[in-house]
């Protein structure tokens, strides 16, 4: 504070704004007052502020002169001085108070009863009569403007000084519980001043100054009734009401000692002196009282803010015993209706906060939504923290006091009555300790019911091993087989012209032949059609909450349309409170993880398909089956590619995640801790399974492409020679309806059959010579080489960069022998020459 008012220009403006600031609790203050003096230090910052303040002068200088104002402002040829840039903020500042006078009680109390109404739609908030607020003579505070005394006043300068002496007295009487003597009058408030009094100007002036010494009594007793009253109201909340009932408490106390001393004064026996006397003791605590109001009233302070002041107020009394005692006491009566509210939320997960004083707010969501919209965030968003409704005191606890209430309000949804066994009434307290112990202990209660709510009622770890892992990630072999045959060519179709309810049936009778029989929740896996392709899907997950997301949303999915292949996927029906850690976000991340190894899975079985065709027909004595043999070949190498990625995703990267989440499951305190290591396996697999890298999935997606179009092109080449239909009109090995072959049909039928392979590989080497089919296979193994070439370079240079060094795994697999690691390394050679130069010095 001292280094700033020295630097500033105006530091009675300075500390002043600082009192107020500090009057209102504001948080932070004091940091940033750290800061700023800091700042005092540093000649570079301060030099580039200054000069940031002249531009900004500037601008506002030509910006007034070009709005229509009444204020005089230098025409905009010329710059306006340091004088009349003073002059304009004065003006601006005085403009500015006028526009944020102080808004009357009633519009504040309306606009806060609307908001609680708009917040208890179904319980009104009770309210006082309005006669409550038209009658000011029940406030109990001085009613300025009218006389309440009829007597005519006789000049107090006639008067001899014991007389003066003796009408003070009783005025200050008077005065001192709120009434208008005859010569001391308070004065009209201007917004929230303190009350000032007028004296009779020919009293006595030492009479006059022992009497401005007790003034400042009436003023605080004036501050703090004005807030009782209006304190008391429903509106400022149950904290508000029950500091003003606790001060009520004291001034019914304070009005016990005035009444004693008007009854000393009919007596005689009270002087100006004794009085001075008698209410000295009463000063400090009125001060203390007038002082915690004001604060309040600046600070607009309710609930939270309200305890947060006081507990404040009543450390910064250290050393003050009296004043200590008396915050203490006020801190402890004002907690009491803000603790309830405390207790139900930890011990019982209820939240009962119709005034909005408490640091959890409830929000109006609904936990279905979780099952359906991906960007939902039931968990994040159904109760949060009011960082100004935290009480200081509570500060280092407020997120473990968030997390119990939600834990037990989770197991209460599912229609479970809870109740912490440990439940002790919270008192406020100077020691930190003590709240400590009591929300570590509910906080300890609510994370095991909950998690032993989900893991063994719910059995949330065989929902996920034995269900998600089986059929999101391809773990139940046998079922994917029965799956593939049954749906080969219905998938094969467009979305448009498959019936999902056929699909449905098949997968029902694909369950049931396999050991996905005895899974017990297999009732809950469906069918999904997606209406984008993989990677479509991936970029508007990603592009979620970004300025990208209108865009991709408004495009259109895809020009083409798509398979049944390409927009399967699973979809798992989920219940509360599962749907907590299997929400709709890891039910679309497991899709997209089940959708790749599912297309995978597909290009495999297209490419054992060609092998089954190419062994068929390696049995013909084909002429020219040298281009043929590089079809083998080719279609070897995108089968190996295929494989040995299947088996890096389930192998190395899936399965070994999965152990880690199992293990981290089993050590799990809380569900938060459940829903972090869910999310970070899920993380890790889209991660190391190429998923979140649009790059990477592109050349993925481009070699899937070539594969599949390869396979089409051998699967007609196959088809055209009609091997198969011209072999089963040919084999007579199991005989005809006459009986088994006799020699003379065996004979006869390997003559046909050397006859025809005969012809069958003269077609299948015009068929060669017509369709330029060696042509073909070349351009197929060229892309199928510089895509695949392109992805390994692609990996190594990410798990260089990025240190992901999982995905080395697949160029050591793919590249097992060295085969690609001459051309990689004169890529990367090639890639080095590109990059620019270093730059040297100049000499």
């Amino acid at each position: 504070q001292v280094k700033i008012a020295e630097f500033s220009r105006t530091p009675e403006d300075f500390l002043k704004k600082y009192d107020e600031l500090k009057s209102k609790n504001t948080r932070h203050l004091d940091s940033l007052v750290y800061l700023l003096s800091k700042l005092t230090e540093d000649k570079e910052t301060l030099h580039y502020l200054q000069q940031n303040a002249k531009e900004r002068a500037e601008l506002a200088a030509n910006a007034a002169t070009s709005s229509s104002t009444n204020f005089s402002i230098p025409s905009s040829t010329s710059k306006m001085s340091l004088q009349e840039l003073e002059e304009l903020r004065k003006q601006l500042g005085s403009v500015t108070a006028n526009s944020s006078a102080q808004q009357p009680l009633e519009l504040t109390r309306k606009i806060l009863r609307d908001k609680q109404n708009k917040k208890n739609s179904g319980q009104p908030i009770p309210v006082f009569p309005s006669w409550v607020y038209e009658r000011p003579a029940l406030i109990g505070d001085f009613l300025i403007g009218t006389s309440l005394s009829t007597d005519t006043t006789v000049p107090i300068g006639t008067l001899p000084l014991a007389s003066q002496e003796s009408m003070i007295v009783e005025d200050l009487l008077y005065v001192l519980i709120g009434v208008d003597g005859r010569y001391i009058t308070a004065q009209a408030l201007v917004g929230r001043q303190n009350r000032a009094f007028s004296l009779d100007p020919n009293l006595d002036l030492s009479i006059k100054e022992l009497v401005t010494r007790i003034l400042p009594v009436a003023a605080s007793y004036s501050a703090v009734t004005r807030f009782i009253e209006e304190k008391s109201s429903f509106e400022y909340g149950q904290v508000n009401h029950a500091l003003a009932a606790a001060m009520r408490t004291l001034i019914k106390e304070y009005m016990i000692l005035i009444t004693q001393l008007e009854h000393l004064q009919r007596q005689g026996l009270l002087s100006l002196q004794k009085l001075w006397f008698y209410i000295q003791p009463t000063m400090r605590t009125l001060e203390i009282l007038a002082s915690l109001a004001t604060s309040v009233d600046k600070g607009e302070c309710m609930g939270g803010s309200t305890l947060s002041l006081l507990h404040d107020k009543t450390f910064n009394y250290t050393g003050d015993s009296q004043a200590q005692e008396l915050c203490l006491y006020l801190t402890k009566a004002a907690s009491v209706p803000y603790f309830e509210i405390l207790e139900k939320w930890i011990y019982r997960g209820i939240i009962n906060d119709p005034y909005s004083e408490f640091m959890v707010e409830e929000h109006e969501l609904q936990k279905e939504k979780i099952q359906e919209d991906y960007n939902d965030k039931y968990w994040d968003q159904r109760y949060t923290v009011v960082q100004q409704q935290i009480p200081s005191f509570l500060q280092k606890m407020a997120d473990k006091i968030l997390s119990t209430g939600k834990y037990l309000n989770v197991v209460r949804e599912c229609g479970r009555d809870v109740t912490c066994p440990v439940a002790k009434e919270v008192i406020y307290t100077l020691k930190e300790r003590a709240y400590v112990e009591q929300i570590e202990k509910a906080y300890n209660y609510a994370s095991k019911v909950l998690l032993d709510f989900l893991m063994e009622e719910k059995e949330l770890v065989a929902h996920l091993s034995r269900s998600i892992k089986h059929y999101f990630l391809m773990d139940q072999g046998d079922f994917f087989v029965h799956f593939m045959d049954l749906t080969e060519e219905e998938l094969k179709k467009p979305v448009d012209d498959i019936i999902t309810t056929r699909l449905e049936a098949l997968l029902e009778l694909a369950l049931r032949m396999s050991t996905a029989n005895t899974d017990p929740f297999k009732d809950d896996l469906k069918i999904d059609l997606m209406p984008h392709d993989l990677i479509t899907q991936l970029l508007r997950v990603l592009a979620i909450e970004t300025k990208q997301e209108k865009a991709i949303i408004s495009a259109d999915p895809t020009e083409l349309t798509l398979s049944g292949l390409e927009a399967f996927s699973f979809d798992y029906i989920v219940k509360w409170p599962l749907s907590l850690i299997i929400n709709r976000k890891a039910l679309t991340r497991y899709q997209m993880l089940f959708r790749h190894m599912f297309y995978c899975k597909h290009v495999e079985r297209q490419l054992c398909n060609v092998w089954i065709s190419n062994k068929a027909a390696k049995q013909f004595s084909l002429h020219s089956a040298k281009w043929f043999a590089g079809a083998f070949t080719l279609r070897q190498r995108m089968l190996n590619f295929v494989q040995n990625i299947q088996y890096y995703m389930m192998f190395e990267v899936m399965e070994p995640t999965w152990h880690i989440l199992e293990k981290n499951l089993k050590l799990a305190s809380n569900i938060d801790d459940v829903l972090s290591h869910h999310t970070s396996f899920l993380d890790n697999c889209l991660k190391d399974c190429m998923l979140t890298n649009p790059e990477l999935l592109k050349i993925f997606s481009k070699l899937m492409s070539v594969c599949v179009m390869f396979t089409n092109c051998m699967q007609r080449f196959t088809q055209s020679m009609k091997l198969d239909s011209e072999l089963e009109k040919l084999t007579l090995e199991h005989g005809t309806m006459l009986g088994p072959p006799t020699e003379e049909e065996r004979a006869e039928e390997a003559a046909k059959k050397k006859l025809t392979n005969k012809l069958l590989a003269e077609h299948a080497d015009n068929l060669h010579l017509t369709s330029g089919f060696e042509a073909t296979i070349n351009k197929f193994d060229s892309n199928f080489s510089t895509h695949l070439l392109d992805l390994l370079d692609k990996l190594s240079v990410y798990s260089t960069n990025d240190c992901e060094h999982s995905m080395l795994n697949i160029i050591y697999r793919l590249d097992f022998n060295g085969f690609y690691t001459e051309r990689l390394e004169h890529m990367s050679a090639e890639r080095s020459q590109k990059a620019p130069p270093p730059l040297l010095p100049r000499l």
